[in-house]
């Protein structure tokens, strides 16, 4: 057979792959949950592997006839599953005659040169064989809850979002239906992502990680969990304080991340001035830290599902009002207008005035410097928002343990403005 017109590496091939990988665990993380399934999250995800293989191989050798027998060998394994015994360990054979299968058409993934595809493949394939008790243990910690989130988030990103026209109506070109919905899937997947962490991982690992999912879901949320315990005892406030400063402090690492995936071209600009808030705040939680006796037992954060649909309507709602002031503000009052917007939406949610300030930046309708001045006024007055909340409801005792906190960290911002 001639290969001259295959060779290759495959790279470009990997995101159907990984859309066939997701795929398989989606399903099989729901499968896994049934004791009497044949089949769990392991086996689907290499069998959804193993269809993309089929295929790719299929056409590129000209041989349609793959599929067909492809389909048949799934169709035996699974029947066959079924009609014998499982062995000692409860383990129907599937997952490794599907990773069998894998194998020796990953083999001819090499021959046909797609040597770089075939070895990451094959890396991702041993890692699910692998780590079958963590994966095992993963659905089986995840509440029906919890799987809803996952459908919500997938309905949200891969249902809703592809059908949005990428068009801009209305005044200022302010309402994009395709890009405002894009928004919603990408502050919904980070705080899905810190969601799904936290039930997880709960209180094994203490403060410093339930500060930091919790305030990849919700600072404001998780300050006011934990403001309502910080009256419990002495150990109790000073853990609370540790929690909120890590919590506030997420919020500057989340701010770097949206911006770089919305726009990287003003990262540069904006990393430094959150960075110092964040190293300033750092500096004033370690003091914290080290003044803390972890003993006591640390209440979850009670946090909502952040991919439901009424949710993301609402952040989506929330985002095209204040894009369309920021514009509109911007516009008739100067830079003025922007950050009395800013200000005002910053109180209760940082994600809309932030991803707002970045569109408008993209459509060259703000400067880098407008858009960081605007995120970081909306910054601090959410601090002012979450320290008076934490103040009236936690008292004197905790408006002490944190100040220092977060004035570090607006503090930090401020002298990152400065230096712009």
């Amino acid at each position: 057979m001639d290969i001259s017109g295959f060779q290759g590496n495959g790279i470009e091939s990997l995101p159907q792959f990984l859309t066939s990988l997701a795929i398989g665990l989606l399903i099989g993380m729901e499968r896994e949950r049934n004791p009497s399934a044949k089949a769990g999250l392991r086996t689907f995800a290499l069998v959804s592997l193993l269809g993309t293989l089929v295929a790719l191989i299929a056409e590129k050798i000209d041989a349609p006839w793959l599929l067909v027998a492809g389909l048949l060998a799934v169709a035996g394994m699974i029947i066959a599953s079924y009609l014998n015994t499982p062995t000692e360990n409860n383990d129907p054979g599937t997952t490794t005659v599907t990773a069998l299968l894998i194998c020796y058409l990953l083999g001819i993934m090499v021959w046909i040169g797609f040597s770089k595809l075939a070895v990451m493949l094959a890396i991702a394939t041993t890692t699910l064989l692998y780590f079958k008790p963590e994966l095992q243990g993963i659905t089986q910690r995840l509440t029906r809850k919890d799987l809803v989130s996952v459908l919500q988030f997938s309905v949200l990103s891969f249902v809703i979002l592809p059908i949005l026209p990428d068009q801009n109506y209305g005044p200022y070109g302010a309402f994009n239906p395709y890009q405002a919905w894009l928004m919603v899937v990408l502050i919904s997947g980070l705080s899905l992502a810190g969601y799904v962490a936290l039930r997880l991982t709960g209180q094994r690992y203490g403060a410093p990680l339930l500060g930091f999912l919790g305030g990849l879901v919700s600072s404001t949320a998780t300050t006011l969990l934990y403001a309502k315990h910080s009256k419990l005892n002495d150990n109790m406030l000073r853990l609370s304080a540790v929690v909120i400063l890590i919590a506030s402090q997420v919020v500057l690492i989340r701010l770097m991340v949206v911006s770089g995936v919305v726009s990287p071209a003003i990262l540069s600009q904006l990393v430094p001035v959150m960075g110092l808030g964040l190293l300033f705040g750092l500096v004033a939680t370690l003091y914290n830290w080290k003044r803390l006796q972890n003993s006591s037992e640390l209440p979850m954060p009670e946090t909502s599902n952040p991919t439901e649909i009424h949710a993301a309507l609402g952040f989506g709602f929330l985002f095209v009002v204040v894009l369309f002031f920021a514009a509109w503000l911007s516009d008739i009052a100067g830079s003025g207008g922007l950050y009395i917007v800013a200000i005002v939406s910053g109180l209760t949610d940082m994600d809309a005035i932030a991803l707002s300030s970045l569109r408008l930046f993209n459509m060259d309708k703000l400067s880098s410097t407008q858009a960081i001045t605007s995120i970081s006024l909306a910054f601090i007055s959410n601090m002012a928002f979450k320290f008076g909340m934490a103040a009236s409801i936690g008292g004197r005792s905790l408006a002490k343990h944190i100040a220092v906190g977060f004035l570090a960290m607006t503090g930090g911002v401020l002298v990152g403005l400065l230096t712009l």
